[in-house]
């Protein structure tokens, strides 16, 4: 089948990728000129694991091709994606500029009846909104349809090859068999196809992430109190998760939540509410704790230091805003320097992925190491910020042996506090008790 996907970003590489994979003529388009030389030059412009191996292979073998050119890359496409950006506006709501900007393209240029899917993020409407722009110039059939991704950066090969479920959102059975076959080889061990309306299909995606969030926020509320009663929140998220009804995943306690999914889609479900007249007050207060949450070890470090952290220096493990990715949207790490620095204090930092981008928000304000150790080196605590594997278990002979001494401020909970306890360090965890080495 021939698909067009409009938009290079995440979603945009990862769809086009994946569905060449499977056979399909993929030709993805960017306004970004340079971008697009860099991807035809087979220049990956983000970090997710394999999906590298699978972009060089397919356009090795003529199934993935870029352009610039909207009118020449729809052009046979019997399937056209919109994987734009929805950036958040000023107040919350998702900004729909870039996908009604090139919805109003579309409509001259279709020669034959096509399926035009939202693929990205786009609040409760969208669909009607994208239908009348092509409508004013189309002179051929369509039908809008809207398909929400569930891809989470890090594993995003699995998630899109081997979906939970497969959400499409039309009232168009003719829509509905392209969509059906288009998906039919990445859902060959039963996983379901859920159709549904277009406004469902939009409010699914949404509802999910926004779910998620709350989950994690309130497992963050959990380790705080967990914290002034004197109880211990990995033992509690073991007796919470392992009921069926809740389930294992985030339940994980830490400094809150980030990236390119999470604050946006929360904030603008929050928004959407509004513009109906309701007031959505869990999603406020998930909003508003997930920011305090952030400076949970900021609070701790100027406390240990009686509130002077000028002239001291601190070791950053982890810059992105979960392990697995380069993605530094939304991350704690930049509010957590930002701070550091505003009182006084220097930075050496390393992640395994993310430091170019960091570079482009700091610059020198902060030195960016070869390694962990590098980092660590005559450093006066040691600051874990993101979870990625190689941190779980570091050298700690190695580790003493560069800082200057044995103090740790843990955002993700890495370590066993008793270990930590053994190793002689003063050990700050979250939801957990402090332990004084």
């Amino acid at each position: 089948m021939k698909i067009a996907v409009v938009g290079t970003g995440y979603v945009g590489l990862v769809t086009g990728t994946c569905f060449a994979e499977t056979g399909n003529h993929v030709t993805c388009i960017d306004i970004d000129e340079k971008k697009v030389e860099k991807l035809k030059n087979k220049v990956m412009p983000i970090y997710e694991p394999g999906l590298d191996l699978l972009f060089e292979r397919n356009i090795k073998q003529g199934r993935l091709e870029f352009t610039t050119s909207l009118s020449e890359g729809i052009k046979g496409a019997k399937i056209i994606f919109l994987a734009l950006p929805t950036p958040p506006g000023e107040d919350g709501s998702a900004d729909l500029k870039y996908i009604l900007g090139v919805a109003n393209d579309l409509g001259p240029l279709l020669e034959e009846y096509t399926v035009i899917v939202d693929k990205s993020t786009v609040p409760v409407g969208t669909a009607e909104k994208v239908t009348a722009n092509i409508k004013k110039g189309a002179n051929v059939d369509f039908d809008v349809v809207s398909n929400p991704e569930f891809l989470r950066e890090g594993v995003a090969l699995d998630d899109f090859m081997k979906p939970d479920r497969v959400v499409i959102g039309t009232s168009s059975d003719r829509a509905k068999k392209i969509m059906d076959d288009l998906y039919a080889p990445l859902v060959r061990q039963g996983n379901p196809i859920i159709v549904m309306d277009e406004k469902s299909a939009e409010l699914t995606k949404y509802a999910a992430n926004s779910f998620l969030a709350t989950k994690i926020t309130f497992m963050n509320e959990i380790a705080n109190m967990c914290e002034l009663v004197g109880a211990d929140v990995d033992a509690v998220r073991k007796g919470v998760g392992t009921d069926s009804r809740i389930g294992k995943r985030f339940l994980f306690a830490g400094i809150g939540y980030g990236g390119s999914c999470f604050p946006k889609d929360v904030q603008a479900l929050a928004k959407s509410a509004k513009e109906v007249n309701y007031d959505f007050e869990i999603l406020t207060a998930v909003m508003n704790k997930n920011e305090s949450q952030k400076m949970k070890l900021i609070d701790r470090i100027k406390t240990h230091y009686n509130g002077d952290l000028s002239g001291k220096t601190f070791a950053v493990w982890g810059l992105a805003f979960k392990p697995y990715t380069d993605d530094i949207r939304e991350a704690p790490s930049l509010l957590n320097i930002q701070e550091l620095l505003a009182a006084g204090a220097k930075i050496k930092t390393y992640d395994p992925e993310a430091m170019e981008n960091v570079k482009e928000v700091f610059g020198d304000q902060i030195e960016f190491c070869n390694d962990e150790y590098d980092a660590a080196q005559n450093a006066d605590a040691l600051l874990i910020m993101t979870e990625w594997p190689v941190f779980r278990t570091p050298d700690f002979a190695k580790l003493d042996g560069a800082l200057k001494s044995k103090l740790i401020f843990d955002g993700r909970n890495l370590y066993n506090t008793e270990t930590m306890a053994e190793l002689g360090y003063t050990y700050h965890s979250i939801g957990r008790a402090t332990i004084n080495g």
